[in-house]
Protein backbone atom coordinates (compact mmCIF):
# COMPACT_ATOMS: atom_id res chain seq x y z
CA UNK A 1 0.00 0.00 0.00
CA UNK A 2 1.61 2.99 -0.59
CA UNK A 3 2.14 6.00 2.18
CA UNK A 4 -0.22 8.49 1.08
CA UNK A 5 -3.26 8.26 -1.51
CA UNK A 6 -3.41 11.16 -4.17
CA UNK A 7 -5.74 13.59 -1.88
CA UNK A 8 -3.46 13.56 1.09
CA UNK A 9 -0.54 14.02 -1.18
CA UNK A 10 -2.30 17.41 -2.13
CA UNK A 11 -3.73 18.20 1.12
CA UNK A 12 0.23 18.02 2.40
CA UNK A 13 1.28 19.84 -0.16
CA UNK A 14 -1.69 22.46 -0.01
CA UNK A 15 -0.19 22.54 4.04
CA UNK A 16 3.25 22.90 2.74
CA UNK A 17 2.34 25.92 0.68
CA UNK A 18 1.66 27.47 4.03
CA UNK A 19 4.02 26.28 6.23
CA UNK A 20 4.61 27.68 9.32
CA UNK A 21 1.25 27.42 10.67
CA UNK A 22 -0.65 24.96 13.10
CA UNK A 23 -2.24 22.75 10.75
CA UNK A 24 -4.05 19.34 11.73
CA UNK A 25 -1.98 16.11 10.86
CA UNK A 26 -3.05 14.55 7.12
CA UNK A 27 -1.92 10.92 7.86
CA UNK A 28 -0.31 9.04 10.47
CA UNK A 29 2.11 6.20 9.99
CA UNK A 30 3.73 3.73 12.18
CA UNK A 31 6.34 0.97 11.93
CA UNK A 32 3.79 -2.75 12.97
CA UNK A 33 6.61 -4.27 14.46
CA UNK A 34 8.33 -2.33 16.99
CA UNK A 35 8.67 1.59 17.75
CA UNK A 36 7.81 4.45 15.51
CA UNK A 37 5.09 6.60 14.84
CA UNK A 38 4.89 9.88 12.69
CA UNK A 39 1.83 12.21 11.89
CA UNK A 40 2.39 14.09 9.13
CA UNK A 41 1.38 18.07 8.68
CA UNK A 42 2.60 18.95 5.35
CA UNK A 43 5.15 18.26 2.80
CA UNK A 44 7.52 20.38 0.33
CA UNK A 45 7.53 20.87 -2.77
CA UNK A 46 9.77 18.37 -3.33
CA UNK A 47 6.82 15.91 -2.47
CA UNK A 48 9.22 13.91 0.13
CA UNK A 49 10.55 16.36 3.18
CA UNK A 50 7.11 16.28 5.36
CA UNK A 51 6.84 18.32 8.63
CA UNK A 52 5.14 17.01 11.68
CA UNK A 53 5.55 15.20 14.59
CA UNK A 54 8.14 11.97 14.89
CA UNK A 55 8.48 9.69 17.76
CA UNK A 56 11.22 7.26 17.98
CA UNK A 57 11.08 6.71 21.59
CA UNK A 58 10.91 10.76 22.14
CA UNK A 59 8.22 12.95 20.60
CA UNK A 60 9.98 15.98 18.57
CA UNK A 61 8.49 18.03 16.12
CA UNK A 62 10.64 17.98 12.59
CA UNK A 63 11.10 16.97 9.55
CA UNK A 64 11.45 12.94 7.89
CA UNK A 65 11.48 11.63 3.98
CA UNK A 66 8.76 10.03 2.70
CA UNK A 67 11.09 7.93 0.54
CA UNK A 68 13.26 6.82 3.37
CA UNK A 69 10.20 5.73 5.38
CA UNK A 70 8.99 4.25 2.36
CA UNK A 71 12.51 1.97 2.02
CA UNK A 72 12.89 0.76 5.44
CA UNK A 73 12.92 -2.84 5.39
CA UNK A 74 11.60 -3.97 8.67
CA UNK A 75 11.49 -8.02 10.16
CA UNK A 76 9.35 -10.18 8.46
CA UNK A 77 9.36 -8.43 4.97
CA UNK A 78 7.12 -5.57 6.91
CA UNK A 79 7.38 -2.03 6.34
CA UNK A 80 6.28 1.41 7.38
CA UNK A 81 3.12 1.97 6.99
CA UNK A 82 -0.50 4.42 6.91
CA UNK A 83 -2.92 3.99 9.45
CA UNK A 84 -5.95 4.06 7.31
CA UNK A 85 -7.97 4.66 10.33
CA UNK A 86 -6.63 8.15 11.56
CA UNK A 87 -8.31 11.45 11.08
CA UNK A 88 -6.50 14.38 12.66
CA UNK A 89 -8.88 16.21 15.25
CA UNK A 90 -6.54 18.81 16.57
CA UNK A 91 -3.86 21.25 15.46
CA UNK A 92 0.13 19.28 15.53
CA UNK A 93 0.53 21.63 18.28
CA UNK A 94 -2.12 19.71 20.52
CA UNK A 95 -0.87 16.25 19.32
CA UNK A 96 2.88 17.34 20.26
CA UNK A 97 1.84 18.67 23.77
CA UNK A 98 0.03 15.31 24.58
CA UNK A 99 2.89 12.97 23.28
CA UNK A 100 5.55 15.18 25.38
CA UNK A 101 2.86 14.37 28.59
CA UNK A 102 2.44 11.21 28.18
CA UNK A 103 5.96 9.54 26.04
CA UNK A 104 4.60 8.84 22.65
CA UNK A 105 2.65 10.11 20.24
CA UNK A 106 0.51 6.67 20.55
CA UNK A 107 -0.90 7.27 24.20
CA UNK A 108 -1.08 11.34 23.52
CA UNK A 109 -3.88 10.24 20.57
CA UNK A 110 -5.89 8.08 22.98
CA UNK A 111 -5.65 11.00 25.57
CA UNK A 112 -7.02 13.32 22.82
CA UNK A 113 -9.50 11.03 21.73
CA UNK A 114 -10.63 9.83 24.82
CA UNK A 115 -11.33 14.26 25.78
CA UNK A 116 -12.73 15.03 22.53
CA UNK A 117 -15.24 12.31 23.34
CA UNK A 118 -15.68 13.09 27.01
CA UNK A 119 -16.20 16.99 25.42
CA UNK A 120 -19.01 15.62 23.45
CA UNK A 121 -20.45 13.06 25.63
CA UNK A 122 -20.11 9.88 23.64
CA UNK A 123 -18.14 8.34 26.41
CA UNK A 124 -21.31 7.78 28.95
Amino acid sequence: MPLLTPEQREELLANGRHSGRDHVPVAKFFNPVGIGTWLATEVDGDQDTCFGLADLGFPELGTFSLEELAALELPFGMHIERDVFFAGAFPISAYAEAARETGSITAGIRILSNAARAQHGEGT
